[in-house]
Parts: C-alpha cells; sequence; structure tokens
C-alpha cells in the first residue's frame, strides 16, 4: 500500500496564488458555490475588486476552457470576464469582477424589467450565434445528446422507483426526434445560459451590457439550446409572454422559420429537461446536495410542455411509463436517498 497522501489544502494553495499575483492582503469573502466542484471568492484590496475562481483540477472544470472561452467572447465584443493572473496547474484564475448585478436578483426585486432584460439577453445568443465559434470544440452527434438525456431513467427514474427501467425506447425515439429537429448546423453554445449567470452592466452598450459568467464548457450545438436554457430555467419562472416573444424574437433575429424552430426548440427543451431530471437526483444521491430537488417539479412541468409538442409524439408515451411525476412521495422517497450513492 503506499503513502498516505493528504489533499493539497486548498486555501494556502490559492493564498500562494494570490500573493504572487500582488492581491495577497486583499479581504476575501465567498462569493458563490454551484452543482459542480468550482467556487468563488471576491477580493477587495489597494487594487480593486476582482473575483477567485477555484477549480480542482481534475474535477472536469478546466480552468484553460474558461480562458479559451472569454478570449473568443470578449474578441466578438461580449463582456466575459478579463483574465487578470492565472494558475492552471492548480486550478485558480483571479478574474474581473463583473459585480452583483445578476439578472434572476433585478426581475425579483422588479418584475416588469423582464421583458426588457431578457430582451437584451436574446440578443447576445443572436450576435454569438452570428460569428464563427473558435476551432476544436466538441461535437456531439444526435445519439450523444439523447445519451446525455439517459440521467432521467438511470438517476431521476431509478431514485423514484428503486429500479433503474430499461431506457433503449427512450434513448431511440429521443434520437430520432434530435435528428429530424435538432441536427442542423451548429453554432456554439455555453450550455449554462440564465438569470443567475448573466450580469446586467448599463454602463456598457449594446449587447457589452450583459455580462457572462459559466461557460468553460461550451460547444457546438443547436442554435437554441442555450435560449432553452434561458427561458425554460429549473431555478425561476419566466413570464409565458416573455417566452413566446423571445422565441420569435430570436427566431427572426437569426432568420429561422417559426414553424421548424418551434420544433427544434421543443426536442432541445425536452432533452434538457431530462437531463437535469437525472442531474438534480445524482446530486442528492451521490453528493448529498437535496437543495436541487426542490426544483424538479418546475423541470417536470416544463418536461411535459415540451412533451406536448407533435415533433415528440413518440418519446412522451415512454417517458410516461417509465418515469414517474416528482409527487411530494416521490420527492420525498429521493430525499431520503440523499448521500447514500457515493460511489
Amino acid at each position: 500500500m503506499g503513502p498516505d497522501r493528504k489533499a493539497p489544502d486548498r486555501k494556502a494553495l490559492s493564498q500562494d496564488f494570490l500573493n504572487r499575483a500582488g492581491w495577497g492582503g486583499a479581504a476575501r469573502h465567498f462569493l458563490a458555490g454551484d452543482a459542480s466542484d468550482r467556487s468563488y471568492d471576491r477580493l477587495r484590496g489597494p487594487l480593486g475588486s476582482a473575483v477567485l475562481m477555484d477549480a480542482p483540477p481534475g474535477r472536469g472544470d478546466d480552468p484553460a476552457d474558461f480562458i479559451a472561452i472569454a478570449d473568443h467572447l470578449r474578441g466578438i465584443g461580449l463582456s466575459a470576464p478579463a483574465i487578470l493572473a492565472r494558475d492552471l496547474p492548480n486550478g485558480f484564475l483571479l478574474i474581473e469582477d463583473l459585480g452583483d448585478a445578476l439578472l434572476a436578483r433585478l426581475v425579483k426585486a422588479d418584475p416588469g424589467r423582464e421583458a426588457t432584460l431578457y430582451a437584451a439577453a436574446t440578443d447576445v445568443l443572436a450576435h454569438l450565434q452570428s460569428h464563427a465559434a473558435p476551432p476544436g470544440l466538441p461535437d456531439l452527434s444526435a445519439a450523444d445528446w439523447a445519451d446525455a438525456a439517459g440521467f432521467a431513467p438511470d438517476w431521476y427514474g431509478y431514485a423514484a422507483t428503486g429500479q433503474r427501467p430499461d431506457s433503449a425506447a427512450f434513448r431511440a425515439a429521443l434520437t430520432a426526434a434530435l435528428r429530424t429537429h435538432a441536427d442542423g448546423p451548429r453554432v456554439l453554445i455555453l450550455r449554462d445560459y440564465h438569470a443567475e449567470n448573466l450580469l446586467w452592466l448599463p454602463e456598457r452598450q449594446g449587447v457589452a451590457r450583459v455580462g457572462l459568467l459559466d461557460f468553460q464548457l461550451g460547444q457546438m450545438g443547436q442554435p437554441g439550446y442555450d435560449l432553452v436554457s434561458l427561458l425554460q430555467d429549473a431555478r425561476r419562472d419566466v413570464l409565458p409572454v416573455t417566452e413566446a416573444a423571445m422565441i420569435d424574437h430570436f427566431a427572426a433575429a437569426r432568420g429561422l422559420p417559426q414553424a421548424g424552430f418551434a420544433a427544434s426548440y421543443a426536442v432541445l427543451g425536452a432533452q434538457r429537461a431530462l437531463r437535469i431530471l437525472g442531474i438534480f437526483a445524482r446530486l442528492c444521491l451521490v453528493a448529498g446536495k437535496a437543495r436541487y430537488l426542490a426544483m424538479i417539479p418546475r423541470v417536470w412541468d416544463q418536461l411535459q410542455r415540451n412533451l406536448a409538442h407533435p415533433a415528440l409524439v413518440d418519446l412522451a408515451p415512454i417517458c410516461a411509463e417509465i418515469l414517474p411525476p416528482p409527487t411530494p412521495e416521490v420527492i420525498e422517497r429521493i430525499a431520503g436517498q440523499c448521500g447514500t450513492r457515493p460511489e
């Protein structure tokens, strides 16, 4: 048996990084964490304000990917944070502080601003997709996207029923729907494009007024994917009138046919909702993170709206057969298993 190797002291490593970057004396306050292993601290000191990103190596989020996408976004006039300092071997970045004006907070404080702010975020997507993506990004097939949605039967279905259903028909039907309605020319998608990752920067102009966060998993995908992420938000309800208006606004801006885009949007929405159901159940079972269970009913409702589209006529009955609705009893059953599957 080899020597017992303790995990590195992230706090000490990060302090050493800050010392070398000239920020060692800055006051440091926890800013945010998320479903991954990344966390963020805000720094305030003589040099102003900045944000420390701590992304432990080997956990799936490579800061080098964040830098590459950030450089591309800034290069086309969008407001990704500037990179102030980096320590890639240890997984640390010091990035520009874009503030606290998250779109989610602004809309909560003043619901009347939802349409205006969401229109600005939709314009960013249209602008992003009008530019060529950087080379070398992952580009999954329709079957790959369907397999990713297999988290729903494999984790949500399993947690809800105690059995893993046969998902072959599920994957086949979703693959067919994706190939038919959402398998065209790819664009850069940021994947976690929603109101808690978008900041309002009113001092900037045009599309630069929307600050962008959490895009390190950017890849090639379909035009409607990030729009679904924005409008079918697992964390908050978007007014139906806002969703409908933004769908029309985006389709017109990108020159997409309304009927065809509506089918693509529904199929991508179903794929995304299914994957999120599985991810939230897995976060509970594996990581003991029960707080995501409260969002499952909202995601389920979004899934049902998408499944009602004729493009998903073959998938809808399969989902109804293998995925039980998230009743209070089902949510309680999943919650009772939190942290029991650490493998």
